[in-house]
């Protein structure tokens, strides 16, 4: 059975990504959000591999691959990015699923750099302003007072971070999973310069063009979620148009781990 690996690497204007694939059928891309990696992916990837060529990658600064210190890992950066890896893996109009950072990852890449979806998906995304809670500007304002922190100090400062996300109770091992990029010396750094590098001007300029989206989109949000309250999924159903919607009951930001059989079956029947 196709699972969650990372086997592949691709050298992208932003650093070495790690990669994988799975699945015949229908090319489909998945991309993660933040603070997660393609891991978050996980559950979805077996199935999905069933009826699609899943391809799946942790951006630049995000779980395994590379966490440059030089180089902007930001969202304008990411979505010149994911067109790197369309090219690199050779997909001219793939299907696309995208949750949080990278709704904006994906957007930009449609909108302003031309990348052609055959069907687009977007989960909880971070896609319209305002976005960021008061403890997301508080640490961007103050990243210094942030690094150098002691390991348990910060473990415990991305485990309750991570916490939030969620309406429900994941199993441990994922939420382990999730935390443990974070924790590594150049992860504990990376994680405090992704708050620094968020700016609203990256949805900014993609909002006026939301109605200009080239493909079949349906839009899908946990009703609960404690991040991105399900109304901006509305608001941004309103201004695509011509978007399909969907509401996950008892959900919160992370449908694809709260409840993977529920937002499976919204992805098959609509891909």
């Amino acid at each position: 059975m196709a699972e969650w690996t990372l086997n592949e690497t691709f050298k992208t204007s932003a650093g070495l990504v790690a990669a994988g694939r799975a699945g015949d059928g229908p090319d489909l891309v998945l991309a993660h959000g933040w603070p997660w990696s393609s891991y978050s992916w996980h559950r979805l990837i077996p199935p999905l591999a069933r009826q699609f060529r899943v391809h799946w990658y942790d951006m630049p600064g995000y779980g395994q691959s590379e966490k440059p210190v030089e180089q902007r890992t930001s969202l304008d950066v990411q979505g010149e990015v994911f067109a790197e890896m369309l090219a690199h893996w050779d997909l001219t109009m793939p299907r696309v699923v995208a949750h949080d950072f990278g709704g904006a990852t994906t957007l930009r890449a449609h909108l302003l750099l031309g990348c052609k979806f055959q069907r687009f998906v977007l989960m909880n995304v971070v896609a319209m302003r305002p976005w960021g809670s008061a403890f997301f500007d508080h640490v961007g304002k103050h990243v210094e007072a942030f690094q150098n922190l002691p390991p348990h100090i910060h473990r415990a400062i991305v485990e309750a971070y991570i916490k939030g996300a969620f309406a429900t109770e994941i199993d441990r091992i994922d939420f382990d999973h999730l935390v443990a990029p974070w924790l590594t010396e150049d992860g504990a750094t990376s994680f405090y310069r992704q708050f620094a590098q968020a700016d609203e001007a990256y949805t900014a300029e993609i909002e006026p063009h939301f109605g200009e989206i080239r493909c079949a989109t349906k839009i899908i949000w946990g009703e609960d979620d404690p991040w991105i309250p399900i109304d901006r999924g509305k608001a941004l159903h309103k201004a695509v148009g011509h978007a399909e919607f969907a509401a996950l009951r008892g959900v919160g930001h992370m449908p694809q781990l709260e409840d993977p059989d529920a937002t499976r079956q919204q992805l098959v029947d609509f891909l």
